[in-house]
């Protein structure tokens, strides 16, 4: 396998590099205290073609291939995971959703604003009473005519008070995964409310909402797929949203080890910089090789996609090393800094804060773990 990087995808990293730094790296400190990100971003992002990488041209999309996609996703991970997230989201699980699944009326009407940040999307799956445990959740769509009437709500939905489009899952027939359908739900339909989540622990610049369904009606027009084929496409798009988020885990792991590479070659303590010290460059070392590892792991998952192959569970061990990765990465820099690293005066504080979620959202480390368990075995585990 040959792992040099082509020169579209090196130019694509460079350019997605500059632009990080330019256009995010000086304001994450700002947006996380402020716990909003500026909402023009969104706007740069498409002006930039960012969240149409993937997605067809015709439709407005800027195409590429699924490495382009994670080496995107690794630069605004490292400059802040909250901008990284608006883009997994509306991009990843939003828009690529509906370039695979929907009929060409809906691709035309939806993905060229979505890919010019003209509009965002948000993926409404999760509920206050099921997560990891989605093929039960009880929001409900009910048939009147030529339209759906949607009851209940989600919860933890990232871009959701922003969001101008809401792919929605709810519960069309019986019990279990075959009674879900998808909706496509224009957040200003009459009964559709949110309401922010404020005080998070990390990803505070994000926007993340509580949303509620009183009697929204939604036209049979805007239905996902078919009748009972929502937890199909829930679980697909988030089989190629692991490997998203293991790319920004890729992104915060990398920044650690840049920041603390950087502090320990600044910082005398007993007259030498703290880099001359074994212990301190062990923390380094275990950085750089765990980095590493989850970037290769998420590259063979790209390839794969690329490659038209199966890939299932090579996200899944993507997604559980990288995440994993990344909340180590984040408590060695904050052990380089030392007490530095416990304010917010320097970045590794925030990583590590940010870090955290990304463990558990789009499939907590316990489920991966499930799922290559019984990939390994064909056997189902007894949870």
């Amino acid at each position: 396998m040959n792992l040099e990087l082509s020169e579209t995808h090196r130019d694509l990293r460079d350019l997605a590099r500059t632009w990080v730094d330019r256009e995010v790296v000086p304001y994450a400190t700002a947006w996380d205290r402020a716990e909003a990100v500026d909402p023009a971003i969104v706007g740069k992002l498409g002006a930039m073609g960012f969240l149409g990488i993937g997605v067809p041209e015709e439709y407005g999309g800027s195409g590429g291939d699924a490495l382009d996609y994670c080496l995107l996703l690794e630069e605004l991970g490292r400059g802040d995971s909250a901008v990284r997230g608006i883009v997994s989201v509306s991009l990843g699980l939003v828009a690529k959703s509906i370039a695979g699944y929907g009929t060409e009326e809906q691709k035309r009407r939806f993905l060229p604003d979505l890919c010019a940040g003209r509009t965002l999307g948000c993926f409404g799956l999760t509920e206050p009473g099921t997560g990891s445990d989605a093929a039960s959740l009880v929001t409900k769509a009910e048939r009147a005519g030529e339209d759906w009437v949607l009851s209940g709500s989600k919860m933890f939905i990232t871009n959701g008070t922003r969001a101008d489009i809401a792919l929605i899952f709810a519960r069309t027939g019986g019990p279990g995964p075959k009674g879900i359908t998808a909706f496509l739900v224009p957040t200003g339909s009459a009964g559709f409310s949110r309401t922010e989540i404020k005080g998070k622990l990390g990803l505070r610049g994000q926007a993340t909402a509580e949303l509620s369904f009183d009697q929204v009606r939604v036209p049979d027009a805007l239905r996902l797929g078919a009748e009972g084929a929502g937890f199909r496409i829930a679980m697909s798009a988030l089989d190629k949203g692991r490997m998203g988020v293991a790319a920004g885990c890729v992104g915060v792991a990398r920044a650690c080890l840049e920041a603390s590479v950087r502090y320990a070659g600044e910082r005398e303590q007993f007259g030498k910089p703290i880099a001359a010290y074994q212990l301190v460059q062990q923390m380094l070392a275990d950085i750089a090789v765990e980095t590493d590892a989850a970037r290769l792991l998420t590259w063979r998952v790209a390839d794969l996609i690329d490659r038209g192959q199966p890939f299932g569970t090579e996200a899944s061990m993507a997604k559980l090393y990288a995440s994993e990765t990344a909340v180590r990465a984040a408590n060695n820099a904050i052990q380089v800094f030392g007490g530095y690293g416990y304010i917010d005066e320097y970045p590794v504080s925030k990583y590590l804060r940010d870090a955290r979620v990304l463990t558990l959202y789009e499939g907590t480390s316990q489920i991966q773990k499930l799922l290559i368990g019984r990939a390994l075995t064909g056997v189902n585990a007894i949870v």
